[in-house]
């Protein structure tokens, strides 16, 4: 009878993101970047962590340089959804 009922151990999985407009933002998205001068970005996904790359220099940043300190939701614009 012990043992029946052990917790099976969480699968990481990678951060879920919204932009500012709370729009879901995944992998192959394009968004417009309103910090670092990026201009638009296409999202990557690489490991567990999220990278934004800039379509006129290739610059990469992380996900989480980009978090809006209230909202707590990315800061950037959704701009085209990825392709399904």
């Amino acid at each position: 009878m012990f043992g029946l009922f052990k917790k099976k151990p969480k699968v990481p999985t990678p951060p879920r993101l919204l932009d500012l407009n709370n729009n879901p933002i995944v992998e192959g998205a394009i968004v417009k970047s309103l910090r670092y001068e990026l201009g638009e970005c296409t999202v990557e996904l690489e490991g567990l962590e999220y990278f934004y790359v800039s379509k006129k220099d290739g610059q990469r940043v992380s996900y989480t340089r980009m978090v809006d300190a209230i909202t707590e939701n990315q800061k950037v614009m959704l701009v085209m959804e990825a392709d399904k």
